[in-house]
């Protein structure tokens, strides 16, 4: 039989009362609140918790508390990822980000979701993975939906609700979020 933390890491219904589950985030949070109370002059100490907080990554991201997540362990990083302060990531499913991509204020990152159906809600949620490539830049206040794949070198505009998949080197922006131009190389 499988655990109820495979069956959210594949998507399917679980049951997010399971014990095993309500541990792993008490974790999660009991590191992001050491996270957000640290110095910035402590970087040593934050280095440490970050890595142990990710999945991936902690020991190249940089972050600017507070910051905020489920699980932390099904957050994937790249190399040299960005995270301005207030940043919400819902990881019940893998969360993996590129290389060098960056997040302005108060992104949120949605991987959770619950059924339409009321009595089943009650008891059950799912989730859908999220996934964004290299380079790319969310601005400020943006929303990405669970399941939703962003592209490398794309740039989402502040506020943004992306709830549809967004394909590489454009600028996306809007709600819900759409392909408002291609990027072509160059200052702009």
């Amino acid at each position: 039989m499988r655990t109820e933390k495979e069956k959210m890491l594949a998507g399917e219904l679980y049951d997010p009362l399971d014990a095993d589950l309500v541990q792993a985030r008490e974790r999660s949070r009991d590191l992001c609140q050491d996270l957000n109370a640290n110095r910035d002059k402590d970087q040593e100490a934050r280095r440490r918790i970050l890595i142990d907080l990710f999945g991936k990554g902690g020991e190249s991201v940089w972050m600017q508390p507070p910051f905020f997540c489920d699980y932390g362990s099904n957050i994937l990083l790249g190399e040299r990822v960005f995270f301005n302060f207030n940043c919400v990531v819902l990881d019940v499913c893998p969360v993996k980000i590129g290389d060098f991509t960056l997040f302005g204020p108060a992104v949120q990152i949605y991987t959770a979701t619950h059924p339409m159906n009321a009595e089943l809600r009650r008891k059950q949620e799912f989730g859908k993975p999220v996934e964004i490539g290299s380079d790319v830049w969310i601005g400020g206040g943006a929303i990405i939906c669970p399941g939703v794949k962003i592209g490398s070198k794309t740039v989402i505009g502040a506020g943004s609700v992306v709830t549809k998949d967004i394909p590489e080197g454009v600028f996306a922006a809007g709600n819900p979020c759409r392909v408002i131009r291609e990027i072509v190389d160059g200052v702009e």
